[in-house]
C-alpha cells in the first residue's frame, strides 16, 4: 500500500524518496519499532532558543511558571527611563520562539505563556522575569518528548479544567484543556475566556 501511493503521488508530482523521516520543521522523531513507539522531541530547537537570548548556562528551572506569580497591567513600565531600559529586551521574539515549542510538542507550558503573552506590546520586568523562568525550565526539561503508541485501541481521552476570576486586570477565567491518544498529547490549549464568570458552576 505504501509503494503505491507512493507511485501514485510521483505520477502527479515531482518527489524523492529520502527514506524515513528524521526531523520535521525542527522535529526529531524518535521510533522504537519493537515496542510500537514514536516520540517526538525538539531538543535541538531548543538548545537555538537558549542560546538565542543567552540563557544556555542560566540556571535550570523546577517550573514553567512558579507558584504564586501573578501578572498585570500595573507592572508594564510607566516611566519614560523603565521604558526605555525594556526597549533593549527581547520580550515578544521570547515569546514568539517559546509559542513554537509550546505549539509543537511542549503541553507543559501553555498556561505559563498563555500569561506571558499578553503583554507583548508593553512587557515589564516582572513580565521579563517569568519568560526567562520558562526558558530556564527548558533547560530542564529539553530531552522531554510526546510518546505515543503502546496501546491497542485507540481511545481519545479528554481533560479540561479553570480557574475563577484569576486575571487581576479584569477578572476573566483561565481554561485548559488536554486530549490524549495513543498515551500522548494531541491537542491542547490554554487561554483567558472571553466573558467574565459569574460562578464556578
Amino acid at each position: 500500500m505504501l509503494e503505491a501511493t507512493k507511485s501514485s503521488l510521483g505520477k502527479s508530482f515531482s518527489m524523492k524518496d529520502l527514506g524515513e523521516a528524521a526531523y520535521i520543521l525542527g522535529i526529531k522523531i524518535y521510533r522504537d519499532r519493537s515496542k510500537r513507539l514514536i516520540g517526538l522531541s525538539q531538543d535541538t530547537y531548543i538548545d537555538k532558543v537558549l542560546k538565542r537570548f543567552n540563557m544556555q548556562d542560566s540556571k535550570k528551572g523546577f517550573l514553567p511558571m512558579s507558584h504564586g506569580v501573578s501578572l498585570c497591567k500595573s507592572q508594564c513600565p510607566s516611566t519614560p527611563d523603565e521604558q526605555e531600559k525594556m526597549s533593549v529586551i527581547p520580550y515578544a521574539s521570547a515569546i514568539g520562539s517559546i509559542m513554537y515549542a509550546m505549539l509543537c510538542t511542549r503541553p507543559d507550558i501553555a498556561y505559563a505563556l498563555s500569561v506571558a503573552s499578553r503583554y507583548q506590546s508593553n512587557p515589564g520586568e516582572a513580565h521579563w522575569v517569568v519568560a526567562k523562568n520558562i526558558l530556564k525550565y527548558f533547560r530542564r526539561t529539553k530531552d522531554k518528548f510526546l510518546v505515543y503508541g503502546g496501546e491497542e485501541e485507540l481511545v481519545v481521552n479528554g481533560y479540561t479544567d479553570a480557574s475563577f476570576q484569576t486575571d487581576k486586570d479584569d477578572f476573566r477565567s483561565q481554561s485548559g484543556f488536554v486530549f490524549c491518544l495513543s498515551g500522548g498529547a494531541v491537542s491542547w490549549k490554554s487561554s483567558k475566556q472571553e466573558t467574565v464568570a459569574d460562578s464556578t458552576t
